[in-house]
């Protein structure tokens, strides 16, 4: 089993990259500092990292505002922090946004890849040890036909520019474990829900709209089929990973909750209705489909049983359970929805790390 003392998280303000931060520095098993790394685009909020920081301080948590894509400043931090082990989520990943600002996709998710992929294996060179863990999508393996669990042999097949940006981030990853060595893993994870996820993804849309009763839109097909995975279980996932998965594999992460859209939205209403004493009827009716005309539904279900089998790993939360603990979450922490609706985290970025401030930063 290994062990790290340093890890390094990129894309860490972010919605699973600051999941994943929180609960590993809740592990008793892990004793050591996290650098947090992240460029802070418009998914990257270090004030949902306040508690972190305020319980744990410099000794065990660092912020650092870079750019994976800056060479100079990856070197800088790697051999600032003695960085040992690399979680490398950072990536644009708005798939609808892909269509029409692909550029951003392919610099980021491929020439940032390729960047800190080269930094790391310039950094470990001679070392004794190291891993950089890739996380990865399902959505690169594309559309499956009923009843098919998609496994770690699928072949890729893309359909979107965002989805073909990080297959080929994840070859370039295979690249460099099996070219030069670099100590890699991958893994491809189903859609994530739960807590200090963004108001304007699917999930948290839904509730936080029907919390002001306002329309909930569902965009895509009714039958679009989605397995929903809640975020510490795939945080608990890649832990995994990190200290018993082989070098160079891959590993799919599932919440083995395939849904339909009209199914899971059906049981967000229900959990609402228990939530807040009212009746399902009073949420449902607020559902609006908002159809994106393709001609076929989208269908993505992941198997998992290899993660399962040689890592001892399996999922904390059903869908009622991760559903339950993510609306209370909402409904507990509206302050933050607000915060995030107001612009306040991007004001706050700005007053916090001007361009004299970045500039020294890099």
């Amino acid at each position: 089993m290994r062990s790290w003392n340093t890890i390094m998280v990129s894309g860490g303000a972010g919605f699973v990259g600051g999941n994943f931060i929180r609960h590993i520095l809740g592990k008793k098993e892990f004793a050591g500092r996290v650098i947090n790394v992240d460029a802070l685009s418009h998914t990257g909020n270090p004030l949902s990292l306040r508690d972190v920081e305020d319980a744990h301080g410099t000794k065990r948590y660092v912020f650092e505002r870079a750019d994976i894509r800056d060479r100079s400043a990856m070197d800088r931090i790697l051999n600032t922090y003695g960085v040992e082990c690399i979680v490398h989520f950072a990536a644009e990943s708005r798939i609808d946004s892909s269509a029409f600002t692909t550029s951003d996709f392919i610099t980021t998710n491929i020439n940032g890849t390729l960047t800190l992929l080269q930094a790391a294996r310039a950094w470990w060179e001679g070392r004794r040890e190291g891993l950089f863990h890739h996380v990865s999508t399902a959505g690169v393996y594309g559309s499956t036909e009923a009843h098919e669990l998609i496994s770690e042999d699928s072949p890729y097949n893309p359909s979107a520019p965002y989805v073909a940006s990080k297959a080929a981030s994840d070859h370039l990853a295979r690249a460099w474990f099996r070219t030069y060595g670099t100590p890699v893993t991958i893994s491809n994870a189903s859609r994530n829900y739960g807590p200090y996820h963004f108001p304007e993804e699917l999930i948290p849309l839904i509730i936080t709209n029907a919390l002001s009763e306002k329309a909930l839109p569902v965009f895509g097909r009714k039958d679009d089929t989605r397995d929903w995975l809640y975020v510490t279980d795939h945080a608990e996932a890649i832990w995994r990973i990190l200290t018993r998965g082989r070098i160079g594999e891959s590993y799919n992460i599932s919440g083995e909750n395939a849904l339909k859209n009209t199914e899971l939205v059906q049981h967000i209403s229900r959990v609402l209705a228990r939530a807040t004493n009212r009746q399902e009827k009073d949420f449902a009716s607020l559902i609006t489909f908002v159809e994106d005309g393709a001609e076929s539904p989208l269908r993505s279900t992941l198997g998992c049983d290899k993660i399962k089998k040689e890592l001892s790993w399996k999922q904390a939360f059903n869908l009622d359970q991760g559903l339950e603990a993510t609306v209370r979450w909402y409904l507990d922490n509206q302050a933050w929805v607000e915060e995030i609706r107001s612009g306040e985290y991007l004001r706050w970025i700005e007053k916090n790390f001007s361009k004299r401030k970045e500039r020294k930063l890099l």
